[in-house]
């Protein structure tokens, strides 16, 4: 109850603590899972591409950009496959929480924007920690 308490005393505090804690739970689950190598390789072909398209575009070549756009695609899969298993594993204890946050906040000053508070604070600690843990 007294976690309870201090939530509802310093509901904007603990919503940004919430979001730090969320957030890295996340990145640690995509650091010990995601196979970093094979994103980052993936990543870089898929700029290249985009930068070959961009060349072939200016140069009218049409036909060009929509074999480039086709192999761009055709990385959707492979790349939806790496990140499905982190997704999988983080759903259930997140949605499982955010029924726990809800509920906390209803009563307090937060009742209606608790969620951008957490959105934005989310964003913002998980561009920091993709850093530290040097994610794709």
């Amino acid at each position: 109850m007294v976690f309870l308490e201090l939530l509802q005393t310093y509901p904007r505090i603990s919503i940004i603590i919430f979001a730090i804690l969320i957030s890295f739970f996340i990145s640690l689950v995509n650091f010990f899972i995601l196979d970093k190598d094979k994103m980052r390789e993936i990543k870089a072909r898929q700029k290249q591409l985009q930068n070959d398209i961009k060349q072939h575009q200016k140069a009218g070549n049409h036909d060009k950009v929509m074999e480039l756009n086709k192999e761009l695609l055709s990385f959707l899969p492979e790349t939806f496959k790496h990140s499905f298993k982190p997704m999988i594993i983080t759903f259930l204890p997140i949605i499982i929480l955010f029924g726990f946050i809800r509920t906390a906040y209803a009563s307090t000053t937060l009742a209606g924007s608790w969620f951008w508070w957490y959105l934005i604070t989310a964003i913002i600690a998980s561009m920091i920690f993709r850093k530290l843990l040097k994610l794709p």
